[in-house]
């Protein structure tokens, strides 16, 4: 089972996009492994909440304007 876990800040994708991502990276896998892959394929797009993690040694928390509305 083809399994992909993608982690993305707190609001920054709406449903719609988290949608599309998991479609695309579905056909991307198909388009590798054959269309057999498609009912196993399991894409899980974490969340994870601001001052979570750390980027360049830093605190990384999403700035207001790259939050989905």
């Amino acid at each position: 089972m083809p399994f992909v876990n993608i982690k993305t800040p707190e609001a920054a994708l709406s449903a719609a996009q988290k949608t599309e991502i998991a479609h695309r990276v579905t056909e991307m896998l198909v388009g590798y492994l054959s269309e057999a892959a498609r009912p196993h394929t399991m894409v899980l797009i974490e969340e994870v909440k601001d001052g979570g993690y750390h980027r360049a040694d830093e605190l990384f928390t999403i700035p207001a304007p790259y939050r989905a509305g």
